[in-house]
């Protein structure tokens, strides 16, 4: 039976574990989580004159340096002053130089959110009229390349080593106390130990890198582990670093003066153990609240704490669950797991299971904030994935608890130790009593022959080589029963494991214990991954604010205004042109012309033309005669725009007889 089965159990873990390498693959940098929500000059927009400052706004705060937020003008020059600085809790601007020229500007940004993750973005916007840029605004990507996918792997180890360093303690001491003595528990809650310490290392080292340039180089730059040092990410990695010399010498008590304890003394050391523990396992978890996603945001206060028991929670049920695994799989034939080990890891794993719903349920409602954002964001939809494989896993865990209970009724046990072992124990004990007493007297016997052939000998050398050659006899016995008493050991263990194996219910139980192993994998790996996603609640109100400030930029009606200052040289030559084009689209348009004075009245001129030009295509200038409405006033109805593009309007102003000028700006039609 097992040798049918075991090939589906390997399969159903392999593709359990290429589900979790998709969803690796496509996690990706991390996503922003601070979100631009709004810009002054706006994406996209024509001013009609040069800024004094560029200012971004973000759905949280973010920290800047002199590089992250950088204006470039239409050759790829720097034109701020490198200065930002914070308006208003989560707007930020800098100051542009004066006098710019027309043309198209970019706007770079690259900050840190106050969740630690990096978001970087650019766009442009236009002074007086657009114009070609040699400036590449696509690719804006933060934590990206081989330092962030370091840093990406990391986040997963050190996950994976919290939840194998809490979990296998916990295991050890809640259900299993004699367990401190296996060695293959040992290995795994110091396998977790080292996994973290390790992630943790490389994180930092890695940290000033992947928020900032991303050049591998820089990994090693110590001015730049300094600034890493000051900020509040790199404050929680050498909190988690500290952290982890204290559960170093937790696991040294654990498995030394606890596991060399007997029973009743064991109990004594247990409780201070459990508290020293639960201290240094909420102290880990919360150097990942207090620098991520529960940091920031709704009821942080709250959040803070919540988190903790949910990374606690996960890590007691999945941890627990890999040293159970490792147990029943690699755990020696005379130190089975007992049943009663098994039973009480199931009572811990279902209070996890609670834990985590009334953790998940608050997480939940704080970083989606609607329930269109489970279908309608990354991190609900994940969300949605991760619900779904607890709920498996919960029904896995059911047919555990049913092979358990079946195994306890098989074998009932006492004190933790099964009754086929104790009977085992007692037969060797009697054996060996049984044993000794013969040699005893036997070599009492022995003692007695030799005395005799001594006297009758006569002779002390005699004497002495019949002593030596005695003692040279018993040693070479002493060694030969030592070998036969460990091919006997080697096989009374090859004996219990294939009982062990063969049993049904143990079988069963391995089996649906693999299966939660290989569904907490992938679990685990969700987790991480909805750690580097940007949350539901920010996701729509970037796009909110998008949205708005698109129409913001844009009229309801596609409108597009143009103000041209012009000067014709002569007395009261001067002014201002405003062109209306409504609503500026392929085909019929109406076209407004406004004239003022530069204080801003409006003021009659004898003749004003309009003309449309697409250099690009080709095609015009394309006239237009408007007709005068009413003092300063022009207008035209039907003005066709044969195709989309980047158009020039000019318009031709006479003032007097002789006094006219032609000015003109470029705006994008359709």
């Amino acid at each position: 039976m097992s040798q049918t089965i075991a090939p589906r159990l390997r399969t159903l873990v392999l593709l359990l574990l290429a589900a979790a390498c998709a969803l690796l693959a496509g996690a990706g940098p991390a996503s922003a989580h601070a979100a631009l929500t709004g810009s002054d000059p706006r994406e996209g927009a024509v001013v009609d004159r040069a800024p004094a400052q560029v200012s971004l706004t973000f759905s949280e705060s973010v920290s800047m340096d002199d590089d992250s937020l950088r204006v470039l003008d239409p050759k790829g020059k720097r034109v701020d002053d490198g200065k930002p600085s914070g308006t208003g809790g989560t707007t930020y601007s800098v100051k542009l130089h004066a006098g710019l020229p027309d043309g198209t500007y970019t706007v770079s940004y690259q900050v840190v959110s106050a969740d630690s993750h990096p978001v970087a973005g650019a766009y442009t916007f236009s002074i007086g009229a657009p114009s070609e840029t040699s400036v590449a605004v696509s690719g804006q990507s933060a934590g990206g390349g081989v330092v962030g996918g370091l840093y990406g792997v990391g986040r997963y180890v050190s996950y994976a080593g919290f939840a194998v360093l809490v979990g296998g303690a916990a295991f050890v001491l809640a259900c299993w106390p004699r367990g401190s003595g296996v060695r293959v528990l040992q290995r795994v809650v110091v396998f977790g130990w080292l996994a973290l310490t390790a992630a943790t290392l490389l994180l930092l080292l890695l940290r000033g890198s992947y928020t900032g340039s991303g050049k591998f180089a820089d990994v090693f730059d110590l001015n730049l582990l300094g600034e890493v040092l000051q900020t509040k990410a790199g404050a929680a990695l050498v909190s988690r670093l500290l952290l982890l010399a204290a559960a170093a010498l937790f696991i040294a008590v654990l498995f030394g003066a606890y596991d060399k304890r007997e029973d009743e003394e064991k109990r004594d050391l247990t409780f201070g153990l459990a508290v020293g523990g639960s201290v240094v396992a909420a102290g880990l978890a919360a150097t990942w609240a207090m620098s991520e996603h529960a940091s920031v945001g709704l009821q942080a206060g709250l959040a803070m704490p919540v988190d903790v028991v949910h990374l606690i929670a996960v890590a007691t049920w999945l941890g627990g669950l890999t040293a159970l695994l490792v147990a029943l799989y690699r755990g020696p034939a005379d130190t089975p797991v007992p049943a009663l080990a098994v039973r009480r890891f199931s009572r811990v794993a279902f209070g996890s299971v609670i834990a985590l719903v009334v953790t998940g349920t608050y997480q939940s409602w704080r970083q989606l904030g609607s329930w269109t954002a489970f279908t309608d964001t990354r991190y609900g939809q994940l969300l949605l994935v991760k619900i779904g494989l607890v709920a498996v896993l919960v029904g896995v865990a059911h047919f555990s608890r049913r092979w358990t209970a079946q195994l306890a009724e098989a074998a009932p046990d006492v004190a933790g130790v099964p009754a086929a072992r104790r009977a085992e124990k007692g037969a060797g004990k009697a054996s060996t009593k049984a044993s000794g007493s013969a040699a005893a007297k036997a070599g009492t016997k022995t003692s007695g022959n030799a005395k005799v052939a001594e006297k009758e000998s006569g002779t002390t050398k005699a004497s002495g080589a019949a002593k030596g050659s005695g003692g040279a006899k018993g040693s070479g016995g002493s060694q030969r029963a030592a070998q036969l008493a460990r091919q006997r050991a080697a096989v009374d263990a090859a004996r219990q494991k294939r009982q062990r194996d063969a049993d049904p219910n143990r079988f069963g139980l391995r089996r649906s214990v693999l299966a939660e192993a290989g569904i907490a994998v992938v679990l685990l790996v969700v987790t991480t991954v909805l750690t580097q996603t940007e949350p539901g609640r920010t996701e729509e109100e970037a796009k909110a604010a998008g949205g708005s400030s698109a129409a913001a930029s844009t009229p309801s009606t596609g409108a597009v205004t143009l103000d041209m200052p012009f000067d014709t040289g002569a007395q009261n030559g001067k002014g201002v042109v405003r062109v209306e084009l409504d609503p500026a689209r392929v085909g019929a348009n109406d076209l407004h012309l406004y004239v003022e004075r530069p204080d801003g009245t409006a003021f009659d001129i004898p003749e004003v033309k309009v003309a449309l030009t697409q250099k690009a295509k080709d095609i015009g200038p394309l006239p237009v005669a408007p007709d005068h409405i009413t003092t300063g006033h022009w207008s035209a109805s039907g003005v066709q725009i044969p195709m989309a593009g980047d158009w020039e309007v000019a318009v031709t102003v006479r003032t007097s007889d002789i006094d006219q000028v032609t000015i003109s700006k470029n705006t994008q039609i359709g």
